[in-house]
């Protein structure tokens, strides 16, 4: 555009005007007349044609601008793309790593939940087992327990198995071996109600009767009053003694003393409400306290031992020995007697209950189960 000729001629007419009116013939006005507007029109024209050409040489930087910020900003959209892309096959490959991640974990809670399944299997299980054992020791201790007590005659080895059997179960806390508990509670009360024989006193008692045996006066003994002889009295100077007279004299009288003595001990009246125990021997009498300690020790093991009728019958012999052969008014014999009496009132077998309220919860329970 900028090489046009016409253009050219134009733009150097329009530059030097008066040349060209100068070098125009003078013959010729018309002309010159007709060529001032073509003239403007020309510089008109190239006025406009150099605004056209600056407008498009902007245009054309415009556009070029354009091209060059729309190549930078294809380069950036292209950069942006693949940093896109790299980012969706980065995200690609986490969504890949995390659904191995969330399978495996899938997997592992599908193995958690069966073994857990299986360990509460387990645990119910070996609850189940351990209730059983529980119930299965309670009924053998309680049935032990009373089978004891039945032979030794004290509630004591049922009461102590009912308090263990209450401790394991309040430790063990489950449920529904809680009726069993108040169960074992009932029947602990029953048991302590019911008096106890304590064999110890009894046997403690029969000790003291026979270690009287030995001081107990008999019907047969004599009843000696004790002797009282004054004996001279001795001087320890010669000039304080008496004379030859009063000596003899105080001699004889001491002598005679002793002849009365015994000459009362030769004739005894006593009253005899059992002639029986009077003809006894000195010989028999030790015999007779020596069988008397023989019922008392009979007695004695008869009553550790459990074994309450035979020793009632050695008591009662006991008693009717004392009663027949042993002086009544004496203190010893009183004694002797009342504790026999005591013994022999107390040494009963005694009722006592069974568990029978536990045993029938115990026997409940394993048939729920």
């Amino acid at each position: 555009m900028a090489d046009d000729p016409l253009l050219q001629s134009s733009a150097a007419a329009a530059s030097h005007p008066l040349e060209a009116a100068g070098s125009a013939p003078p013959s010729a006005p018309r002309v010159a007349r007709l060529s001032t507007p073509l003239a403007l029109g020309a510089a008109a024209v190239a006025a406009l044609g150099l605004a056209g050409v600056g407008l498009g040489w902007q245009a054309l930087s415009r556009v070029q601008e354009l091209e060059q910020e729309l190549v930078r900003r294809q380069a950036n959209s292209q950069s942006l793309a693949q940093d896109a892309k790299q980012s969706a096959q980065q995200t690609q490959e986490q969504v890949r790593d995390l659904a191995a991640k969330l399978a495996l974990a899938e997997a592992r809670l599908a193995e958690v939940t069966v073994q857990r399944g299986q360990l509460e299997e387990l645990i119910a299980s070996l609850s189940r087992s351990r209730d059983e054992n529980i119930v299965g020791d309670l009924e053998a201790s309680l049935r032990l327990a009373s089978q004891q007590a039945q032979l030794f005659g004290s509630a004591e080895p049922l009461v102590v198995a009912l308090r263990q059997g209450d401790e394991r179960l309040q430790r063990h806390k489950q449920p529904r071996l809680e009726g069993v508990r108040r169960a074992m509670l009932r029947d602990l009360d029953r048991v302590r109600a019911v008096g106890a024989v304590d064999n110890a006193t009894l046997a403690l008692r029969l000790d003291e009767v026979t270690r009287l045996v030995d001081e107990i006066p008999l019907l047969s003994e004599p009843h000696r009053s004790p002797q009282r002889v004054e004996a001279a009295p001795k001087s320890s100077a010669p000039a304080a003694s008496a004379s030859g007279f009063e000596h003899w004299r105080q001699w004889l009288g001491v002598r005679a003393q002793e002849a009365w003595a015994e000459a009362k001990g030769l004739l005894r009246v006593t009253r005899i409400d059992k002639p029986e125990a009077a003809l006894l021997l000195p010989e028999q009498n030790f015999f007779l306290r020596e069988n008397l300690k023989l019922r008392l020790l009979n007695a004695r093991l008869a009553l550790m031992s459990r074994q309450f009728d035979a020793a009632q019958a050695d008591l009662r012999a006991a008693l009717v020995t004392l009663e027949r052969y042993a002086d009544g008014r004496q203190r010893r014999t009183e004694l002797a007697v009342e504790l026999l009496r005591q013994v022999a009132a107390q040494a009963k077998p005694l009722q006592l209950p069974r568990p029978e309220d536990s045993l029938a919860a115990l026997a409940a329970v394993a048939g729920v189960r």
